[in-house]
């Protein structure tokens, strides 16, 4: 699964490509890793109690990447980077209630491969996706100390089961009502978002 992802895009150029409200977020472009500060966008109503508003902004704000385990799971020092479970009492509730889910934006990210290299070394396989450079991951977030995020995963596409992935972080179309279907609509209508992105959208280049 993803350990690592690109976003070359300044959150004014976020805001433009996504509708939503860049706000204050310095976001400049670069690598992001687990335990980051990455931006999100959301369309919920978060600190705010009660029923959402009927034209809730969409807002471009940093969240942690990497959700604290539950309580039974005990904590290792190792945050919950993925959503692999769509059924899971730690998740659904969150998947179900749509301001909770956000779009993650991306222009590559990178997954281990089959074997090593001649150091030695797991193989690493940049990709993207042909026909969006910036894409949407479709994530999750939770209200915990620090407000976080997972990606959902899903099983891998042809191209990305070739290279040795058991999972891939799911691609959302580039289509707005896709984004409006995950960021409002009922789950079951969002879920059947959760699913590999075609493998012909898709390439490997060297980061």
């Amino acid at each position: 699964m993803t350990i690592l992802y690109r976003l070359d895009a300044s959150a004014a150029q976020l805001g433009a490509r996504f509708d939503a409200d860049p706000g204050q977020d310095p976001w400049a472009g670069g690598m992001l890793a687990p335990g980051q500060f990455a931006p999100v966008i959301t369309q919920g109503r978060e600190a705010i109690a009660g029923p959402r508003a009927a034209h809730q902004p969409r807002r471009l704000i940093p969240r942690l990447w990497g959700v604290p385990p539950p309580p039974a799971a005990g904590w290792n020092g190792r945050p919950v980077l993925s959503v692999r479970n769509l059924e899971s009492p730690f998740w659904i509730g969150n998947l179900r209630n749509s301001e909770f889910r956000c779009l993650v934006p991306a222009g590559a990210f990178m997954i281990w491969g089959k074997g090593v290299d001649r150091d030695g070394k797991r193989v690493r396989h940049w990709l993207g996706c042909t026909d969006q450079p910036c894409f949407a991951f479709a994530g999750v977030w939770k209200d915990s100390e620090i407000p976080s995020f997972a990606l959902l995963s899903c099983e891998p596409n042809a191209l990305l089961r070739d290279l040795g992935a058991e999972r891939m972080p799911v691609i959302l179309p580039d289509d707005p009502a896709a984004w409006r279907l995950w960021l409002n609509g009922g789950w079951d209508r969002a879920g059947a978002l959760v699913q590999p992105y075609s493998s012909s959208a898709m390439t490997e280049f060297v980061n």
